[in-house]
């Protein structure tokens, strides 16, 4: 069993003050959640005051994208250079608002992915299927190729310590959710083909979490999933209390340990 990760990607919300402010409530409560990995991922202007806030604590810190290109003449793009500089040791990669409003390719993808790797990051590789491609019968087709031409020249050492995220599209945002057994349906798939492109068997090593209106009414059936490894949260992770309630699932009937 993988530690549970909680991971909040608070998109375009939250100025610096109210990071800082979220931040500062968070660790006071992080005796409570020791046996997670928790990570927050602010907007880029906030990651920096973010990083010092988090000083002294276990809570990761992740930028929610990353340029495909190391430095240059791109305006408004942020390397991936420039977020280990400003504190970050995970990086959000593929999101489906970056893939579908930004027309963001599986080719480019890549590149971020390989990029983050170059600096010592660890992304969260996100992958999802819209609701026409899975009424159409194509989630598991998509999921594959996804994750196939996602993970193209990388190393076996830099998979292991990916975190991939399903979200499936449909559920992004708009208050439905994938019911646990279509969840866990596709984590099984994704784990299968992580460890296929790894060339070998026994259990797999990558943890995978759903992203997809997590909040607090489902956050435990979910993680009832044997293949659900945690969680990407996003509007259920603004306010404190209820990111606090997510994290704490279950908090009593974790194996010591874990």
């Amino acid at each position: 069993m993988h530690t549970p990760i909680i991971a909040a990607n608070w998109k375009m919300h939250k100025t610096v003050s109210e990071a800082v402010d979220f931040i500062s409530g968070l660790k006071k409560e992080e005796a409570t959640f020791s046996d997670r990995r928790v990570i927050v991922a602010p907007p880029f202007t906030a990651l920096r005051p973010a990083a010092d806030a988090l000083s002294g604590s276990s809570i990761g810190l992740a930028a929610q994208n990353l340029s495909y290109a190391e430095s240059g003449a791109f305006t408004g793009e942020v390397s991936a250079g420039m977020i280990t500089d400003a504190g970050c040791t995970y990086v959000i990669i593929g999101h489906s608002e970056r893939r579908h409003l930004f027309g963001e390719t599986n080719e480019q993808i890549n590149k971020k992915l390989v990029l983050a790797f170059k600096e010592g990051l660890k992304p969260i590789f996100c992958i999802g299927e819209t609701l026409q491609e899975r009424e159409a019968d194509e989630t598991i087709s998509l999921i594959r190729q996804q994750i196939t031409e996602g993970l193209i020249n990388i190393s076996a050492g830099d998979i292991d310590s990916l975190i991939i995220a399903y979200e499936p599209v449909w559920a992004i945002g708009t208050g439905r959710t994938a019911t646990p057994e279509q969840a866990e349906e596709v984590h099984r798939v994704i784990k299968e083909t992580v460890q296929e492109i790894l060339d070998k068997g026994g259990t797999p090593t990558v943890p995978v979490i759903y992203g997809g209106s997590v909040n607090e009414q489902t956050i435990e059936s979910l993680m009832n999933q044997d293949n659900i490894d945690g969680v990407l949260v996003g509007g259920a992770s603004l306010k404190l209390e209820s990111f606090l309630n997510i994290i704490r699932f279950r908090a009593s009937d974790l194996p010591e340990g874990e």
